[in-house]
């Protein structure tokens, strides 16, 4: 079973990166994500800043997040994710514009596990699985792009 793990993967975006970087915010994700619901706990409008913390929830998961690093001009932005009968995580997406105008986002996690709970759910998010998942992002992502006409 494993305690700790580290996952990267990149995806091409087809937008430009002043609309897709946006998508990587709590507020952002509710366009793409189905069932994703913050809570805003501070600031409670949502707004998108450092120290930012917010709770969701996922089936019978709570988890709590907190906004460690929020750089637009530079499109990068960190989270820290903690689901108390879990895990404990870093996420971290960087953006860049690619030559013909699409967005590369690299979506990086690094998660502890807290439990058995957590340990089993680290073991079965191996590097195809986690690949898997980004991907999944990907083509919701550009779903919503291309009904947005964007």
């Amino acid at each position: 079973m494993t305690n700790h793990l580290e996952r990267s993967h990149s995806i091409v975006l087809s937008g430009p990166i002043d609309r897709v970087f946006p998508l990587f915010t709590p507020i952002g994700e509710t366009l793409w994500v189905d069932g994703w619901d913050p809570e805003f706990l501070h600031p409670q409008d949502g707004e998108i800043r450092q120290g930012m913390v917010f709770r969701t929830t996922h089936g019978d998961e709570t988890t709590l997040w907190a906004c460690t690093g929020w750089e637009p001009l530079t499109h990068c932005v960190r989270y820290v994710r903690v689901t108390p009968d879990s895990r404990f995580g870093f996420v971290e997406v960087a953006c860049r514009p690619t030559a013909d105008g699409a967005t590369e986002a690299s979506i990086a996690y690094t998660l502890t596990a807290l439990n058995a709970a957590g340990r089993s759910y680290l073991s079965e998010l191996t590097e195809d699985a986690f690949a898997h998942m980004i991907e999944g992002w990907k083509h919701r992502i550009d779903a919503w792009l291309l009904a947005a006409k964007i």
